[in-house]
Parts: structure tokens; sequence; C-alpha cells
């Protein structure tokens, strides 16, 4: 006969499984995970407007005007000078906004943050247009103009949602930091500003669209950029030139927005992700 093995007992059992269980669990903080829609559908879609477009170009004669808009690198030309307007000023809305919006929820200038929300707010509520204008009278025609202005037009959304998001904090946890003997420059940097970050976030992503947007009109300032190709292309009436110009301004605006989405994602703190 065969001898009959004996049975575990229970408690051998359950530490055998507790075993398994540690093999299976993967060491370290769980990674954040991106879903691939999120990844994919927006560089798909700007490489497809692109591609499309360059392919339209290509069989569209074209006669020595529109040549001449389009030749020596032209157009690479006006992407960059583009994306350098947009980058500039976002970092001037930066450097303006966070630490003004701090320092508007501190106790010493709370009664100033209305003053400074409204002059911002009528600085987003003046047509671009109009509102480089009167700064060409100050400050006269160059890059330096459209980025005044850009960075006018800018301010409010990272302003507001900075001062937002250290309003809305939970003051118990500002005591609590303050009880376990934390300066008043540690509960910013430690406890508030870490909690603030989604909301800053999305106010750096609105500024960052919306001066995309704004860039085209520094065409009219002496700024360059994409608006250089689409006026020349509604000037001389050439089609494949305005439709160029536009095309590359949505692919950027669409393109900002998608890596901005995802460094939102990667600069919020453990814990604080929507949804």
């Amino acid at each position: 006969m065969t001898p009959r093995t004996p049975a575990p007992e229970a408690g051998e059992v359950a530490e055998a499984g507790e075993a398994a269980d540690v093999r299976r669990e993967p060491h370290g903080p769980p990674g954040r995970r991106v879903p691939v829609r999120r990844l994919v559908v927006v560089p798909a879609v700007s490489a497809v407007l692109l591609a499309a477009t360059y392919l339209w170009i290509s069989q569209v004669p074209l006669d020595a005007i529109a040549r001449n808009a389009l030749a020596g690198g032209n157009a690479w030309l006006r992407l960059w000078q583009h994306v350098r307007l947009t980058a500039v000023s976002t970092f001037w809305v930066l450097l303006i906004a966070v630490p003004l919006g701090i320092a508007l929820t501190r106790r010493g200038l709370r009664r100033a943050a209305p003053v400074a929300t409204a002059v911002a707010n009528v600085g987003q509520a003046t047509p671009a247009i109009g509102l480089l204008a009167l700064l060409v009278i100050w400050l006269g025609i160059g890059p330096s103009t459209a980025i005044t202005g850009m960075v006018v037009y800018a301010v409010l959304p990272v302003l507001s949602n900075t001062m937002a998001g250290l309003r809305g904090i939970d003051p118990q946890m500002v005591e609590a930091a303050r009880g376990i003997g934390m300066s008043a420059a540690g509960r910013l940097l430690r406890v508030e500003l870490p909690l603030a970050v989604p909301l800053i976030l999305a106010g750096v992503r609105t500024a960052l669209v919306l001066n995309v947007g704004t860039a085209t009109l520094a065409t009219f300032v002496g700024g360059g950029g994409l608006g250089d190709l689409i006026t020349t292309g509604i000037q001389t009436q050439r089609m494949a030139v305005l439709v160029l110009g536009s095309v590359l301004t949505v692919a950027l605006a669409l393109l900002v927005d998608w890596l901005a989405s995802l460094a939102e994602l990667a600069l919020t703190p453990r814990g604080l992700e929507a949804g």
C-alpha cells in the first residue's frame, strides 16, 4: 500500500498563502497608470492632420508668391518663433502669477486679493488685438511687445488657480503642521503648495493654450510666429499658405495641451490625482 501523506495543518496553509502573496506583490510604490488613449490619441490626430496637409500642399500647384512664402525653411522659422513666444510668455506668467498668488493668500496681503484679481480680469477681458495695439504705443514694435501682451492676457488663470488651490486647503492640516513645530515657510513648501499643485498646474495648462492662440496675433506688432503665414495667406489670397499656418497653429495647440496634461499628471503628488 502507498503511504498516505499527512494533510498540512491550517497554520501551515495560511503561512504558505502569505508567502505566495508576498512573492506576487511588487516591491516599491505602485506606478501611475497612464491611459493608452491619453498617450496616443492627440499625437496620432496631430500626425494625421499634418500629413494630410503636407500631401495636399504637395499636390497643389504653387505660384511664385506661394513658393516664396514657403521657401527657405520659412514655415519652420515661423513655427520656432511661435514656440519661443509661447515658452517665454508662459515663463513670465509663472514667475509673476505663482508668487503673487502665494503672497495674496498670506495674512498681511489678503485684503489686496480682490484688487489684484480685478486687474487680472481686466487684462483678460480686453480684446487681445486691442491690448497689443495699446502696448505698441508704449513699447513700440517687436517681440517684446507681443510677449508683454501675452503675459497680461494669460496671467489670470494661473493667479486665480494658485489662490484657489491655497485657499481650498483644510485649515486643520495647516494647524496640525503648525502644531508639530513647522515654520511658516515649511508649512508653505511641505504642506500647502503640494496640496495646491493640481489646481496650479491646471491654470498653467490653460495659460499655455491661451498663449499658443494669442501668439498668432504677434504678427500685427512685428513679433513673428505662425500668424505671419496666416496673414500672408489672407493678404495674397494663397490658400496653401493660409492652410499651412492655420494647421500648424492647431497642431501646436493640441500638442502643447497634451504635453501639459502629461506634466500635470506627473507632477501631481501621489494621492491627489483626479479620479
